[in-house]
This record gives structure tokens, C-alpha cells and sequence, in this order.
């Protein structure tokens, strides 16, 4: 069937693939806000940036409201959000972020992970320090939105710098400002894409190609993990 056919083959299998890991951890998120503060969106702040982030995922509606609803199931598993710290192949530095119903089955998994690769964890709060929790919001650029007036317009709401991509505009402020920066943007009506809370590395670290393909490697395993939510790492 020629190659163009084997390619747009493997670009779905990619993004099919690509789905059933993501969506998963992007409902537990949904059900989590929900069943702690509530399943209506609009008096829900923490829902509200879940669904978000779900729509920014092409999540589509069914999977959102099944989500939902799933938070007032009496038989619901209760789910913890957990960290883990560890040194990767080549010293590089791992926070795993997680969302589990058995920390014992998530630890051991994420201990196995690090092991494997040559590396270990640490215990809990050693690389607080190495990262910088930062409040990150993404919207479309467009010209309606002009970047240097919207900055000193949301000074007050805690943000600290914007960046302008290709297609994006990026808001960033403290983890602290996380509420205040959401419900100014909100307030002036501008439609973010995604929102989240990143781990900034304080002092990233160059690593050289062969040593790059080690550590993806253990990267792709935790993070195809169904309890791990986010990873963070001091890749310069």
C-alpha cells in the first residue's frame, strides 16, 4: 500500500497509544477533584482546570462526564497524591508526582523503576530544594491579546513573566498564585488552554546525547505508570 499509507498507519498507532496512557491519568484526575470538592465545574475551581486540561487533550465529552460521575460512586477507590524522589542514570534527578489508590503497589513500582536503571530513590524531600514550583497557564496567541499589556495587567494576580511561542502564550507565576492568576484570567474572559503546576530545576544540568536515550528510558517507564501523574527532571 506504499509508504505514505505505513506512515500515517504508524502516526495513528502513535497517537492511539499515546491516548490510552494519558487519558486514563487525566480521568483520575477529573474523578479526584470532584469527589473532594464537588461535581459542578463552575463552583469548582480544581474540576474546572481537570476538564481543562482533559479538552487541551482532545479527552473526549463522554470520558469527562463518565469521569465525573464516577466520584459519586459509593465504591470508588480513594485516591492519594504522592511524591517520590530519586537519581536516575547518569545522577540525573527525578520527582515523580502520583495519584494511587495502594501506595505500596506505586512505590514499589516507582523503586523498581529507578533500581533497574541503576539508579535510586531518595528519601522524601531531598530534592525540594532543586525545583521551583511554578504556576504555568497556556493560551492561543491572537491579536486580541497583546502580550506586554496582559503581563502588567496581571502583575497584582501574582505573575512573574510571559512567554510568547509559536502558537502560545505562556502565563507564569508562583505555585502560590496559582487561584489568583487562574480567576484573573478568567475574569477578562481569556480561554486557557491548559493549566498545571510545574517543577522548575533551580540548576539543569547538560547531558550529552548517549547519556539523553539512558535516561529516556527510565523516564518512559515511570511515566507510562497509570498512578504517575507528572515527572519533572534537571535536564537543562
Amino acid at each position: 500500500m506504499g509508504r505514505a499509507f505505513e506512515y500515517r498507519r504508524a502516526a495513528k498507532e502513535k497517537r492511539w497509544d499515546k491516548m490510552s496512557k494519558i487519558f486514563p491519568k487525566l480521568g483520575k484526575a477529573i474523578t479526584m477533584a470532584a469527589k473532594e470538592s464537588g461535581m459542578d465545574p463552575t463552583t469548582n475551581a480544581k474540576l474546572r482546570t481537570a476538564i481543562q486540561n482533559a479538552k487541551a487533550e482532545n479527552m473526549p465529552k463522554d470520558n469527562i462526564e463518565s469521569a465525573i460521575k464516577r466520584a459519586a460512586q459509593k465504591d470508588i477507590a480513594s485516591f492519594a497524591e504522592v511524591n517520590y524522589e530519586g537519581k536516575g542514570p547518569h545522577g540525573v534527578l527525578i520527582f515523580v508526582e502520583c495519584a494511587t489508590d495502594n501506595s505500596t503497589r506505586t512505590v514499589a513500582n516507582v523503586k523498581s523503576y529507578f533500581n533497574k536503571s541503576g539508579g535510586s530513590l531518595v528519601p522524601t524531600g531531598s530534592l525540594e530544594f532543586m525545583f521551583e514550583r511554578k504556576s504555568v497557564f497556556e493560551i492561543n496567541k491572537s491579536a486580541d491579546i497583546d502580550p506586554e499589556m496582559l503581563e502588567l495587567e496581571l502583575i497584582d494576580a501574582g505573575c512573574e513573566e510571559i512567554e510568547i511561542m509559536e502558537d502560545l502564550v505562556e502565563v507564569w507565576g508562583d505555585y502560590t498564585a496559582f487561584g489568583t492568576l487562574a480567576k484573573a484570567l478568567e475574569d477578562k474572559q481569556i480561554e486557557v488552554k491548559k493549566s498545571s503546576l510545574k517543577r522548575i530545576p533551580t540548576s539543569p544540568v547538560e547531558f550529552s546525547e548517549e547519556q539523553l536515550v539512558d535516561i529516556e528510558k527510565v523516564l518512559d517507564k515511570i511515566e507510562d505508570d497509570d498512578d504517575i501523574q507528572q515527572v519533572f527532571t534537571n535536564i537543562a
